[in-house]
């Protein structure tokens, strides 16, 4: 266990007086003065891939603004530093919101060259509501139990099976956790960080976010702008579409990325033999998805489950090869056994699935107000469809509980504006689907002094620690000693090349063996994208 500590004010505590935090009032984000905070009991919990981890808790207040209220628990895991050099406490998160950081730590702390990982505590966290934190929320279990209704409202009928589920899922959460639903937001969960950070008893910690993650670190940052040591932004959220024209903009985003994926498919017409114009691998596609409305693969999956499984493609190209097997074989052969199996692999909604939406939803719909009237969304979903159908309406019903949501927004979305920070680093693909483009260029602006590295033509989400070696450069330099690149291309201050994309999978039983990347799907960039996931 590491002995030193930078601000114990006591053996076994941090207290309230190290730590000045503006009060809390009706008009304020800011919390109210923190009541003394334990610090954190590490237990071994190693596993074969890290067997230096070790897992711990904090307890947090439910409500900040009463700090000697009701309590919940945070799951916490640590990477412990082994230099000599030692920087503090690195805290990851990989996104959703509602994705757990628990595995993430090992991850990152592997991944980071030794030299640069010894010299951190790398900290994972499940934040409030997720994992192995407690409460865990899970409003409706078997919520996407296929099949659903067809995601695209052609007939009242559609629309109203659609309406049903999202103001049963709403009404479910705030039946169940009436007394929690109204504290699962972002700056709740950045408060929570700032507890985590007496805990480690930690003067700074330094945050590493992915995704939805990097909205979480910049309202902390906002927050605690002189606790932060560094900060890595990777896949920038837009903080100015806080949430419901952030969604809207995903949908041409990702619309723009199926067709890529289309594209790619006609490149190699040879192995897939859907046609070499990506225009007729497209028509195939929907064809596809009209064949499923009628009659589901297997009895799993329908249209709306097609799309589920094919979304996942738009965050990261390696699902394409196994992707476009299954697309090929049901077209050529009607074979309906690799669509279930990558169905179940990539789009189906296990208990963690389910736990993951019910925070993406609690911390969505609770960040900020969204429009109740739901002709609002019809109108805005169909004048989407009408240019990028993929995903419009499959977007519109993940996120139209927030529409019937019984937890009203208590505050505006925060300005994330920042002159008081460290230098900042923020990584960006120019054709992410998930988190556009704009979206960090718009940080970069917000964020004075922060330098932003482009991955030109990259559309992965998640760009750093997954293969990449220009990016991981500037990711290492930056936390070894906090260099950041300050040339001028464009609105980037340095640009590195994308990671190629993949090429058609080989046979199963011409794989080199069983256990090859190609043929398991444990690639370094597949185990991130593994950890980020793909929306909550």
């Amino acid at each position: 266990m590491r002995k030193r500590a930078a601000v114990l004010c006591g053996a076994a505590v941090v207290v309230a007086g190290c730590v000045t935090a503006a009060p809390a009032d009706a008009r304020s984000p800011y919390p109210a003065p923190a009541a003394p905070v334990a610090a954190v009991g590490w237990k071994k919990c190693g596993t074969a891939d890290h067997p230096t981890l070790q897992c711990g808790s904090v307890r947090v207040p439910l409500d900040h603004t009463r700090p000697s209220g009701k309590k919940i628990t945070l799951a916490l895991t640590r990477v412990p530093h082994t230099g000599r050099t030692y920087q503090g406490p690195l805290l990851v998160n990989p996104g959703g919101p509602g994705g757990s950081g628990l595995t993430l730590a090992g991850f990152v702390a592997s991944s980071l060259p030794k030299a640069v990982a010894a010299q951190y505590d790398v900290i994972g966290f499940d934040p409030r509501g997720v994992g192995r934190s407690e409460p865990a929320l899970d409003c409706a279990p078997g919520h996407f139990q296929p099949v659903r209704p067809d995601s695209v409202p052609a007939t009242t009928a559609l629309e109203q099976a659609n309406l049903t589920r999202a103001r049963s899922y709403a009404a479910a959460c705030g039946t169940k956790y009436a007394d929690v639903l109204p504290h699962i937001d972002t700056i709740d969960a950045a408060q929570d960080m700032d507890i985590i950070r007496q805990a480690l008893g930690a003067r700074q910690i330094s945050y590493f976010g992915y995704s939805y993650g990097t909205y979480l670190g910049a309202v902390y940052a906002k927050l605690f702008p002189e606790r932060v040591r560094r900060l890595v932004l990777d896949s920038v959220v837009d903080p100015t579409g806080i949430w419901y024209a952030d969604n809207l903009r995903q949908d041409y985003a990702f619309d723009d990325r199926h067709r890529a994926f289309m594209a790619w498919i006609a490149r190699y017409d040879a192995t897939y033999r859907l046609g070499s114009d990506p225009a007729r691998v497209e028509a195939e596609w929907y064809a596809m998805r009209a064949a499923l409305a009628r009659r589901p693969a297997g009895g799993k999956v329908g249209a709306s489950e097609l799309e589920d499984t094919f979304i996942p493609a738009g965050y990261y190209d390696g699902y394409w090869p196994a992707l476009a097997q299954a697309f090929a074989a049901y077209v050529h052969d009607k074979k309906t056994g690799p669509l279930v199996e990558a169905y179940e692999d990539l789009g189906a909604v296990d208990s963690a699935g389910g736990n993951g939406y019910s925070v993406y939803t609690s911390v969505q719909c609770g960040d900020t107000a969204w429009p109740r009237d739901w002709r609002r969304w019809r109108e805005d979903t169909w004048a989407v469809y009408a240019k990028a159908p993929f995903m419009a309406w499959n977007n519109a019903w993940y996120n139209a509980p927030c529409a019937f949501w019984p937890a009203s927004a208590k505050r505006q979305p925060l300005n994330i504006a920042n002159g008081k920070l460290p230098p900042v680093l923020l990584f960006q693909a120019t054709d992410d689907a998930a988190t556009p483009y704009e979206g960090g260029v718009t940080v970069h602006r917000l964020l004075a002094g922060s330098s932003l590295v482009v991955e030109r033509g990259g559309g992965n989400h998640g760009v750093t620690l997954s293969g990449n070696a220009c990016l991981d450069r500037y990711l290492t330099d930056y936390l070894a000693d906090g260099t950041v690149p300050r040339g001028h291309i464009g609105a980037a201050n340095a640009v590195c090349e994308k990671t190629p994309e993949p090429k058609p999978a080989k046979p199963r039983a011409a794989a080199s063996s069983p256990d090859s990347p190609e043929a398991s799907g444990t690639s370094h960039g597949s185990l991130l994208h593994r950890l980020v996931g793909f929306r909550s």
